[in-house]
């Protein structure tokens, strides 16, 4: 009897001591870890982004940050999700490969198509969450090549494909609802969509194609109502129309290989045109994402220049920032803008895998949260 207790008590004993040693070394791992981070840190200091750019009356552009893949979310992980993690290694964190286009929800979630990867990246840096959307290989309407991005009032997500001539519908927590203009067959009725806006009030859904040089409104089960333009280079005219944007009562149009864009009132009927070719100041070569803030500033991407140009009212150049390289504050083949109702400015900058982030503050904003 007391060699069956003193067995027990030994085996308590070593239980015990088992998990000790489990929780040192488990101690000693987070702090092994804690310790490469902060020697990490010390080696490679964060880069200094670009001074802010000054201007009239006291607006000014701020850099804020950049992101290329859902670990920037900082996603909220389980703590026995980071013990596997401190044992076995950190997660492998999907990445931005050839971003194309963004979007930013009524909730600040930032929504970017990748047609390198081949779907949709969903950032929502408040909530500390990522998704990525895609239909790869789904039997009937795979998504092929996600190109313009847009949502509408109630958040649901709207994707242009390139590629299958189809509009894809997700709902606001991600969920494939619908394609639209799916043909049978598989087809889709446009050559290349690739601009998309969505008017909730007026239930228009505003569609570029590319290759027929036209804008298509839509209703929003899909049915053509209205075609604006035609190919050619008069007021009204597109010759590769790419993005376009909703702005007020207005439509604007990258009328691409004309090197402008137009404004027009929602009927496609033309107001005016900003921008003239050329790769100086003021021109534009390879216009690609539209954005307006508050006070009404048009920014026009140039892929080839690798600039972001921003216009007043009347076409009037105001100023310009970013340029080529791999630097924070510059661009390589940047494409897609969006701007929030903050006034933060998102540029999808296509081949340095990024989206870069600034924010514009208007006369009588500095101070109203610019701490820069």
């Amino acid at each position: 009897m007391v060699q069956f207790l003193l067995a027990g008590a030994c085996r308590i004993v070593m239980r015990g001591w088992w998990r000790a040693a489990w929780i040192i070394c488990l101690v000693g791992a987070f702090a092994s870890a804690a310790d490469k981070k902060n020697n990490e840190k010390k080696n490679n200091p964060v880069e200094p982004g670009p001074p802010d750019i000054l201007m009239d009356g006291g607006r000014r552009l701020v850099y804020e940050r950049v992101f290329n893949s859902a670990h920037d979310v900082e996603i909220k992980r389980a703590f026995w999700k980071k013990v596997i993690d401190v044992i076995a290694g950190p997660p492998e964190y999907r990445g931005l490969v050839r971003p194309y286009d963004i979007a930013v929800d009524s909730h600040g979630r930032l929504i970017v198509t990748d047609p390198g990867a081949y779907g949709v990246h969903i950032f929502d840096f408040e909530q500390k969450k990522y998704k990525f959307l895609e239909r790869k290989d789904a039997g009937k309407d795979p998504m092929r090549a996600p190109q313009g991005v847009a949502v509408d009032a109630k958040d649901n997500i709207y994707v242009t494909d390139s590629k299958s001539g189809k509009i894809f519908v997700f709902d606001a927590g991600g969920k494939f609802r619908r394609a639209l203009d799916s043909l049978k067959g598989g087809e889709g009725y446009f050559k290349r969509p690739t601009g998309i806006a969505v008017d909730s009030e007026a239930k228009r859904i505003y569609i570029t194609d590319t290759l027929r040089d036209q804008v298509f409104v839509l209703d929003m089960d899909g049915s053509v109502m209205e075609k604006i333009g035609h190919n050619g280079t008069a007021e009204g005219e597109f010759n590769y129309p790419t993005e376009l944007l909703l702005n007020g009562k207005n439509l604007a149009v990258v009328d691409a290989m004309n090197f402008r864009v137009q404004i027009m009132d929602r009927s496609g009927t033309f107001e005016h045109t900003v921008g003239k070719i050329g790769n100086g100041m003021g021109g534009l070569y390879r216009p690609k994402g539209i954005g307006f803030d508050s006070e009404g500033h048009l920014y026009v991407v140039d892929g080839l220049s690798s600039l972001v140009q921003v216009f007043n009212n009347e076409g009037q150049l105001l100023y310009y920032f970013g340029g080529r390289g791999t630097g924070l504050g510059y661009f390589q083949l940047p494409t897609g803008l969006a701007i929030d109702r903050s006034d933060r400015i998102f540029v999808v900058d296509s081949f340095n895998r990024r989206v870069q982030v600034f924010r514009y503050f208007g006369i009588g904003q500095w101070g109203q949260g610019g701490t820069h």
